[in-house]
């Protein structure tokens, strides 16, 4: 097989790990969440994983040292990439299911579609505009089985998952600037700056009963900390240096349908014909938003 084959199978490899490490984590942090409070049991698991990848970094030699014009941007990316995502996704769970939960957040390519053009004046595109209708047929679909009798905490819960998936995409735009880190010792200060203080934040807020963790929410809390935003980063970061960056970003959108699955197997979630439609009219609709159009040629 020649080598430039061989490569592109690694990073297809790499990128599965990723996909799967990622979309099992849905499951899992619901289990977490019967037992710890949000904020709490993420930032315990973040701040392991942030150790981890610090200790990675140091034994590839990779320097932590964050240069002073690069404070400001990384704790704004801190915010945008890891505790609103993280922090506000993990809330949310407390009152939607993963399906509802992952459909929402990864609407986040949607609102880099949206947001670009009045901070970039990137004007949209009737791809675009296709991608945005698909999403949001989507989500009605999605959420249409429940007649909209929604509590309070509902309501909270799509509001905060929306907010994670704009901030998200805000920070895709704002934090356009590449920071003079390496990519292993970036995430860890990010997943550092963020989840340790979602831990304070529990510890002040959620006051978190330590002996409620049992068997399977230590387990659920390691495996957390050591592949999603351990390995899963790592290979991550291997995918993308050998596919293309868009290759990459479209085979992320196997994560939420993985959560879905996963869900359904592990906690006994529904999975019926509303859920199969809201799942691929809402990723047919990231795909679009992602997708390159493809260049004329002359």
């Amino acid at each position: 097989m020649p080598a430039q084959s061989k490569s592109h199978l690694t990073g297809l490899a790499l990128l599965a790990i990723t996909a799967i490490g990622w979309g099992l984590n849905w499951p899992v942090i619901k289990l977490v969440l019967a037992e710890w409070p949000p904020l709490f049991s993420r930032g315990i698991a973040g701040s392991a994983a942030a150790v981890i990848l610090a200790a990675i970094a140091l034994a590839r030699r990779e320097s932590l040292r964050v240069p002073k014009s690069a404070v400001l941007p990384l704790t704004i990316a801190a915010f945008t990439n890891v505790f609103s995502w993280m922090g506000f996704t993990t809330i949310a769970m407390k009152t939607l299911s993963v399906a509802e939960a992952s459909l929402l957040v990864y609407t986040m390519p949607i609102w880099v579609t949206i947001l670009s053009w009045p901070l970039l004046g990137a004007r949209p595109t009737l791809r675009s505009a296709v991608a945005l209708a698909a999403g949001t047929a989507g989500l009605l679909t999605l959420f249409s089985g429940h007649e909209m009798n929604f509590n309070a905490d509902k309501y909270l819960g799509i509001v905060l998952c929306l907010a994670a998936a704009i901030f998200f995409a805000l920070g895709s735009i704002l934090n356009r600037r590449k920071l003079p880190l390496a990519p292993i010792p970036l995430v860890a200060w990010q997943v550092g700056l963020a989840c340790v203080t979602m831990t304070i934040l529990g510890l002040l807020f959620e006051h978190p009963r330590f002996d409620a963790l049992t068997t399977t929410g230590f387990y659920s809390l390691a495996y957390m900390a050591l592949l999603p935003m351990g390995l899963c980063y790592i290979c991550w970061f291997g995918a993308l240096r050998i596919l293309p960056a868009a290759t990459a970003a479209v085979g992320t959108l196997s994560v939420p349908v993985i959560g879905v699955l996963s869900a359904t197997i592990l906690l006994g979630e529904a999975l019926g014909v509303r859920e199969v439609a809201a799942m691929v009219m809402t990723i047919t609709g990231v795909w679009l938003a992602l997708a390159k159009p493809a260049e004329r040629k002359e």
